[in-house]
């Protein structure tokens, strides 16, 4: 797999600065126009804004870019028919030269391919509800557990199987440290009700697990719960989500389509406050991010 690196990020590895990486996917198919652009942007903002340099990943013209400049940025927010990448979807993207967004896995995998030991993004994948009829699982998981790079998100999404999702990261070997919390942040709600075994209350704290599990060549993950001030209620998610999915199975909406449908389902049922809450979290995820980046370099 070729790298293309942006010069800003290149130096910034070289020297030994801190890196945060940021997938592509939530600018492409996340969010809607205009708001993706402005997301995109202002998550790189507030890395800079603490020293730190972003490196959003995308799939372009045959190569992995690592550090998209405005131009890409603009590309994904704006075109139709960017190709979602995952891991099985990185090599024919690259050999047909078309525009991808990367999802967790590709950008964890293309993250630590340049050496970028921390990537922010909004909620991970997981182990999807009735998993244990259609075996339908994120590759997120293992590609976490494969590379040493450390995830921070809000937790996994609400619309999973949170507690078959956490199983499977312990059976992975996967680290799942709350950061000022007990419990499993649920993405657009801070706690999903599941207590963890691991909780830290600042970027030093994570550091130090961090560079343990690094070392062992394994990734991590750091739970940061949606600001409380944006954060949606569980019980009225949880009927929402219910509602989603049983219209998902009428419309016959399966696999990879699936949670994009019921995170915009969740969206026009909750007045478009999971949007809200979506741009938060990521914006909180970003800073927490830069902090553990900077503790990584120290």
């Amino acid at each position: 797999m070729n790298l293309s690196i942006a010069p800003e990020v290149a130096r910034a590895l070289d020297d030994g600065a801190p890196v945060v990486a940021l997938e592509s996917t939530v600018i492409a198919h996340g969010l809607p126009r205009p708001r993706n652009l402005d997301t995109a942007k202002a998550l790189e903002t507030e890395i800079r804004a603490l020293g730190a340099v972003p490196a959003t990943i995308a799939l372009h013209d045959g190569v992995a870019v690592v550090g998209a400049g405005d131009v890409l940025l603009e590309r994904l927010a704006n075109e139709t028919g960017v190709a979602k990448v995952s891991l099985r979807d990185i090599a024919p993207v690259l050999a047909a030269r078309t525009l991808g967004a990367t999802t967790v896995a590709a950008t964890v995998e293309i993250a630590a391919a340049a050496g970028i030991q921390v990537l922010a993004t909004g909620g991970i994948g997981g182990v999807h509800r009735g998993a244990e009829q259609s075996f339908d699982e994120s590759a997120d998981l293992e590609t976490i557990a494969r590379h040493p790079v450390v995830v921070v998100s809000a937790g996994a999404k609400f619309v999973l199987d949170l507690a078959l999702t956490l199983e499977r990261l312990e059976t992975l070997g996967v680290p799942v440290l709350g950061y000022g919390t007990d419990e499993f942040p649920a993405f657009y709600v801070r706690s999903s009700g599941l207590r963890l075994s691991h909780r830290v209350n600042d970027a030093l704290g994570a550091a130090r697990i961090a560079k343990e599990q690094l070392a062992r060549g394994a990734g991590m993950l750091v739970c940061v719960p949606v600001p409380a001030d944006s954060a949606l209620a569980r019980e009225e998610v949880e009927t929402q989500v219910r509602n989603a999915i049983a219209a998902a199975d009428r419309d016959g909406i399966r696999g990879a389509d699936l949670t994009p449908y019921l995170l915009r389902a969740l969206g026009e049922a909750t007045n478009y406050r999971a949007l809200d809450a979506n741009i938060a979290l990521l914006r909180a995820n970003a800073q927490v991010a830069a902090q553990l980046a900077h503790a990584l370099c120290t």
